[in-house]
């Protein structure tokens, strides 16, 4: 149960805060082979004089639509986390039409054991839920 935070300036409309959580969510789908059903998303806006992002930092020109992502899940690989932030960069672009400039993205990792919904836990073998546990090994079986 991924949980995503995502932070922007207000004046977005309905239809662009949904597409940046589908580009969000279809990257997780794709990379971590979440299911399809496990979306939890929070967009907040906030008035422009309640951002202070400096418009340049490390050389990089930040627009008007900057956002943060904020990404909450067990412990994954370097490499997949890197894969995560590529797909996510292609799926924004392509979705919501964000430049890569204005994505900013953290992971804030938690143990497996902290994660419950619905009184169930994740496998601490494998990180996962029984559902994905089976989805990863149909998953495995076809390649």
């Amino acid at each position: 149960m991924p949980l995503v935070n995502v932070y922007l300036r207000e004046g977005t409309t309905p239809e662009y805060r949904q597409n940046v959580s589908a580009g969000i969510h279809r990257s997780m789908v794709e990379v971590l082979k979440i299911p399809e059903d496990d979306r939890f998303h929070f967009i907040h806006e906030f008035k422009p004089e309640n951002v202070q992002m400096q418009p340049v930092s490390f050389g990089i020109r930040r627009g008007e639509g900057a956002m943060v992502i904020q990404l909450m899940f067990n412990d994954r690989a370097p490499e997949q986390k890197a894969e995560l932030f590529a797909a996510i960069r292609e799926n924004l672009r392509r979705c919501a039409g964000v430049p890569e400039e204005d994505i900013l993205l953290c992971v804030v990792e938690t143990n497996s054991e902290n994660w419950r919904a619905a009184g169930r836990v994740v496998n601490p073998a494998t990180g996962y839920d029984e559902r994905m546990d089976h989805a990863l090994g149909d998953a495995a079986a076809a390649r």
